[in-house]
């Protein structure tokens, strides 16, 4: 009776969410949170996809998801040396010897150390800058802490792998350890208030970080006028997110505030083979598109699903893989759900985190984010590595990333037209709708597998290009300099760097 009543009861539920009924405030935050934790019952109890199995079960695919261990025609594989096996994925260690003698001291702070995009961020900072004499330390500033101060997320626990000191502590526990560190700078990443609290009183430069636009949604310019006096600094991660934040705060210099694209941490992506690739997750000649994304409704799979409805009743041959952490049970429930009402439910494939992008990137026809915001996505530059083309909405980091013509894919409208209309509100009005750049997400994917034979020809020069474009030592120089400059008290738009060209 209780099973029966809690699935009558998330219908419920889903329904009320999918029509946009509007409820008394009080009302709503019960209900989205009974939705919430039934919905997230319901997903452990029948499970998201894994990937213990295939894509598609054939009798000649192999696939082992304990470790997706390279097989043995995989380039790179047994010239790198055996890697290090992780929760993150195949990894490598820091070659040793290869760290400037440090000239400062950085501790980089989040309130996230898992597997988001901001958590890789952390870590491919935390072990990049020693190499340019910027020596690094890691607080994952979480709610409550950890009784030992071990990290408990997966990118925490790669770190203390790989050498890399990392804690994570709250409140109180998190002031001591920073003044007991006691570093020259901060380099802060969603760090909650405390942390510059401390810092100011420590008189610690402290840069913040703004790695997309939910920064900014509710942001009280009063409030945010003072707390960017106490700060040395800010680093942008795409040009929109920077002019956001100006618009938001138009008190703050111009000066202060630089703009640093990501780059791609190379020792983490070992190059795959493509053939066999395909040949694990038993691809044929399937059209794959894959989405890396957690389920949630930033990144707007719904919409993307809808969209794919189209695509596959035109090309039978294409296959949708999205592939993230369960962020949003509800949202999650609501996808899942849509595509099991289409005809080409087959085709679509809702599948949980993959520890090993690369080797799914390797056996991917096309890239595809439909997302209401980004700062600079990381999937996506990660898929232009990889050779991959893309197809992006108008968010933070994408014009960067594709740039004029089609060359690298399709840059398409934001879902909501204007991408400076993002915010929460604007995102659950338009979530369970038809959107406003369906039309030209259809027809982006579509030109994708028209022109399948130009972007697999493609592919080497997408990879030569991208490794270029998106080095990882022009970001992590760029942060080094920021930082330093912050250390000694002089840092201006002179250190602001675009290094990503989008010609």
């Amino acid at each position: 009776m209780m099973i029966s009543l809690s699935r009558w009861l998330i219908t419920l539920g889903l329904a009320a969410q999918r029509f946009n009924i509007r409820l008394p405030k009080k009302v709503k935050v019960f209900l989205r949170s009974l939705l919430a934790r039934l919905t997230k019952d319901e997903i452990v109890s029948q499970g998201i996809e894994d990937w213990s199995t295939p894509l598609f079960a054939r009798q000649e695919a192999v696939f082992n998801q304990a470790s997706s261990l390279p097989l043995e025609d995989d380039i790179g594989y047994f010239a790198a040396g055996k890697p290090l096996q992780t929760a993150y994925g195949v990894s490598r260690p820091l070659a040793k010897g290869n760290e400037a003698a440090p000239r400062l001291r950085c501790l980089l702070v989040t309130d996230s150390l898992d597997v988001g995009g901001m958590d890789e961020v952390v870590v491919f900072l935390a072990r990049g800058l020693p190499r340019h004499g910027v020596g690094t330390a890691v607080l994952h500033a979480s709610i409550n802490g950890t009784p030992d101060a071990v990290p408990t997320g997966r990118l925490g626990r790669l770190l203390l792998e790989q050498g890399v000191e990392a804690v994570e502590l709250a409140g109180a526990d998190g002031a001591k350890w920073l003044e007991a560190w006691r570093p020259d700078v901060i380099s802060a990443h969603c760090a909650p208030p405390w942390v510059l609290e401390t810092a100011t009183q420590l008189k610690i430069p402290y840069v913040d970080t703004l790695h997309g636009a939910f920064n900014l949604f509710y942001m009280d310019s009063a409030a945010e006028n003072e707390r960017g006096r106490q700060l040395a600094g800010i680093v942008a991660v795409s040009d929109l997110i920077r002019r956001q934040y100006l618009h938001r705060n138009p008190s703050f210099s111009p000066d202060r505030i630089a703009t640093i694209p990501n780059g791609v941490d190379e020792e983490r992506r070992i190059p795959r083979s493509r053939n066999s690739a395909r040949a694990r997750f038993g691809i044929r000649d399937e059209f794959i598109f894959v989405s890396l994304g957690r389920h949630c409704l930033q990144k707007n799979a719904y919409g993307l699903v809808t969209g794919f409805a189209d695509v596959a009743a035109r090309y039978p041959e294409a296959h949708l893989v999205i592939a993230g952490r369960v962020d949003d049970a509800a949202y999650f429930a609501q996808v899942q759900r849509l595509r099991d009402r289409l005809p080409c439910r087959d085709r679509i494939h809702l599948r949980d985190h993959f520890s090993d992008p690369a080797e799914l990137l390797a056996a991917a026809d096309g890239f595809v984010l439909d997302s209401f915001f980004e700062g600079w996505s990381l999937a996506s530059m990660e898929a232009l590595y990889s050779g991959i083309p893309v197809v992006l909405s108008d968010v933070g980091g994408a014009f960067e990333q594709v740039g004029y013509g089609e060359e690298r894919g399709y840059l398409i409208p934001n879902p909501l037209g204007d991408p400076l209309r993002v915010n929460w509100e604007t995102m659950r009005d338009a979530r369970f709708v038809s959107q406003v750049n369906r039309e030209a997400l259809v027809d982006a994917m579509s030109s994708l597998i028209e022109n399948r034979a130009f972007f697999f020809n493609a592919r080497e020069r997408l990879i030569s290009e991208s490794a270029a474009r998106f080095h990882p030592d022009v970001c992590l120089q760029s942060h080094a300099r920021i930082l330093m400059a912050a250390a000694s008290g002089d840092l201006t738009r002179k250190q602001s760097i675009t290094h990503c060209q989008t010609t």
